[in-house]
Parts: C-alpha cells; sequence; structure tokens
C-alpha cells in the first residue's frame, strides 16, 4: 500500500510537546483540558500543516474489503438514509453514484503504523480513554448526516475539503424508521470549511453535520465516553467473576406460612442481609477498569506469533527490541498491568519497564540488556500470543 511521504515526514520532524502545541492551534495541552475538554469546540486552522492523510482512497475501500475492519457505507438517496454494513466486496464501490455517499472504516490505526502514530500525537488524553481512528471518503454532498455522539471528538481534514455545521439544539427528535440516529430538525448555529491540515473539536452531545465538498477524507480520533449503565453492568460481571462469599442461605427457625407460594419477609430479610456482605473498594474499581478498557473488541483477532524458544526471542531482543502489535491496549495502575483484557501483577524490578512500554508502545533493545528472567518469560508468553513482536 501506498503512504504520503509528507505525514511520514510530519510525524517525525517535532518533539512532541512543540508538536502538541501546533496540533492545538499554539495553546498548550493544559490550557486546552483546562478550557475546552468536555467544554466547547475548539477551530484549530493547520493543526497539522501539510497534512494529506496517511491513505489514499482507493486503500480506503480495500480496507473496508477485508474481513477484520469494520467498515459502513451511508447514503443519502431519494430523501432516504441508507445503511450498508462491510466487509463489502470490491465491486461495489464501482456501482456508487458520483454523489451523496460516505464510506467509513473504524480502527484504522490497528492496521496501519501510520495511524497509529497520528493516534499518538493526542497522549495528551489517557489511553484509557482513547477509542480509535476512524477515516472517511466521501465524494460531493456525502456524510453521515446531522448527529450527535456521546464522546469526544478530533475531526482532522485529510484530502479535499468538508463543510461542518454545529449546533448546540436541545431539540434531539431523530428520523424515524432511519438506520443512523440522524436529527430530525438541524439548527445550524455555527459553520466551519475545513481543509488539509484543519482540525475541529467537538465535545460530546454537540450536534454536528459534515457534508464533503468535493472528494474529501477525514480523520475522526474518538474518545470512549462508556455510559454509567454500561459500567455498571460491567462491573457487576467484574465482581461475578471475582466474587467469593462464605456460606448459605439457611433458616432454622422457618416458622409456618398462610400461603406456600408467598416470599415472606423473614426471607426477604436473610437475603437482603446476605447481599449487604457484597464489597468494593478504589482498588477493586481500579482492577476492573484496567481489565474493562483494556479487553479488545468482539472483532479483534490477535494471529498468534511464529513459535520459537525463550532463548532465541530473548536474543532477537537484544538486537532490535520490542514494540506492541497495533491491535494491543496496554494499561497499568497502581502495581498492576493490564494487556488485552489480562491482569498481572508486576514483580520487583518490573515497572519502570512495563509503564514503559504501555505508554510508548515499544522498548529499546537497550532498556531491555538487563531483563529480569520473569519478565523475560512473561513477555515471550505475550509475544506468542501475537500481543508484541520484535522490532
Amino acid at each position: 500500500m501506498r503512504y504520503h511521504v509528507t505525514m511520514k515526514k510530519a510525524l517525525k520532524k517535532s518533539p512532541r510537546i512543540a508538536d502538541q502545541k501546533v496540533l492545538l492551534g499554539g495553546i498548550s495541552p493544559k490550557q486546552f483540558l483546562r478550557e475546552y475538554w468536555q467544554k466547547k469546540p475548539l477551530l484549530i486552522r493547520q493543526a497539522m500543516p501539510g497534512f494529506k492523510g496517511v491513505l489514499e482512497p482507493d486503500e480506503l475501500a480495500g480496507l473496508a474489503c477485508e474481513e477484520d475492519a469494520q467498515s459502513r457505507l451511508v447514503r443519502f438517496s431519494r430523501g432516504k438514509w441508507l445503511l450498508e454494513n462491510g466487509p463489502f466486496a470490491e465491486d461495489r464501490f464501482a456501482r456508487l453514484p458520483k454523489t451523496n455517499w460516505a464510506l467509513l472504516v473504524q480502527g484504522v490505526n490497528h492496521h496501519l503504523p501510520e495511524a497509529a502514530d497520528l493516534l499518538r500525537r493526542f497522549d495528551f488524553i489517557p489511553h484509557a480513554r482513547l477509542d480509535d481512528l476512524m477515516v472517511s471518503f466521501a465524494p460531493n454532498g456525502g456524510g453521515v448526516g446531522p448527529h450527535f455522539d456521546s464522546y469526544d471528538v478530533f475531526l482532522l481534514q485529510g484530502m479535499g475539503k468538508r463543510r461542518w455545521r454545529v449546533s448546540a439544539q436541545h431539540d434531539l427528535t431523530l428520523v424515524e424508521d432511519a438506520p443512523l440516529r440522524i436529527l430530525k430538525h438541524f439548527d445550524t448555529q455555527q459553520e466551519y470549511v475545513l481543509e488539509p491540515g484543519d482540525m475541529l473539536y467537538l465535545p460530546p452531545h454537540l450536534a454536528h453535520w459534515g457534508i464533503a465538498i468535493g472528494d474529501c477524507m477525514t480523520y475522526s480520533i474518538g474518545f470512549r465516553a462508556p455510559s454509567t449503565q454500561e459500567l455498571a453492568s460491567q462491573f457487576l460481571g467484574y465482581l461475578q467473576e471475582n466474587l467469593s462469599l462464605d456460606g448459605m442461605y439457611s433458616d432454622r427457625d422457618l416458622t409456618l406460612q398462610k400461603h406456600a407460594a408467598e416470599i415472606g419477609d423473614d426471607m426477604v430479610r436473610r437475603v437482603h442481609g446476605s447481599l449487604k456482605k457484597i464489597r468494593w473498594n478504589k482498588e477493586s474499581v481500579g482492577d476492573f477498569l484496567g481489565q474493562y478498557l483494556s479487553e479488545p473488541k468482539p472483532h479483534v483477532v490477535f494471529s498468534p506469533s511464529a513459535a520459537i524458544s525463550l532463548e532465541r526471542f530473548h536474543k532477537s531482543l537484544m538486537r532490535t527490541g520490542l514494540q506492541l502489535d497495533l491491535k494491543t491496549q496496554a494499561l497499568f495502575h497502581a502495581k498492576t498491568f493490564f494487556i488485552n483484557g489480562e491482569r498481572v501483577t508486576m514483580q520487583p524490578g518490573w515497572t519502570a519497564c512495563l509503564k514503559s512500554l504501555a505508554d510508548d508502545r515499544k522498548l529499546s533493545a537497550e532498556s531491555l540488556q538487563h531483563l529480569d528472567e520473569l519478565l523475560l518469560a512473561q513477555l515471550h508468553q505475550w509475544y506468542l500470543a501475537g500481543y508484541l513482536h520484535c522490532a
């Protein structure tokens, strides 16, 4: 596949702090978090000067044909919104009209190193909040209609131009029978035309509508924000797997009931007392979050690496270092390391190495010169599972 040389150069040339200041229009990450994050939109002209993208439209279409890529095709035809889910046959795109459609591919950072490098520019936001990089292509008039998201998003313009209409409206009535959550009444309050390298940050629940001006590609850097209901449901599942309560139901002083089918108040009282034994603390919540937030999405599959001995693996590390697989999510909390939903307690001497691996997604050969034997064995297991690779 072909990638733009300008992008590769842009990703290498500046120190990260200065780079982030350009990315945020001259303000520091601290100021951005204080004044804009989850509060109000921010338009940044030339956030990435010279940016054209990390792949061409035909390469995006090729990715949309792959089984392990999440892709959608959104069309507006004869007054109706239409949705198709991938993977697509290669000839599908040849049969599309010249206007009013959009191709969207999620998780492009799982497939292209350049896309993963692009996401690293946004690491002033914790990795635990990062969702993925979605790339969309649309010809003139194309888009996914007026809508709102429940998460934060940076909309970075690649090739072409896109008009963004933004509204803080309270009317959230949706178009009936539409396959997407399209707003029925959209009240444009602000309007921006983004050109290559321009970027628009939008906080959650701010309605917006992107419309392509000619052929264009947009890079959406999204940050997950689970609902309280989702967090509660997942946490209850975590408790079910990790909780251990002693005892069993007992009613040695059972008395005769008038109705055999009645659940008596005494039974309710006894069970209520048993369930009150369920306890958790901040450490439990941290452990839950590490496993939940690092758990791969259902469609993500890792390809096991070719089996090699521990000795040969060690020699490879000494030559090349290692790097996480593009699909791997690694996080840590206190003395616990999480990788793709797995939980590992960091032993003495592991902390600096594993924290650096999670932060930078790679370790140099020099940093691995004095590896603890147990940590080497753990890295070897993750290598065999396909979670990381020799660089």
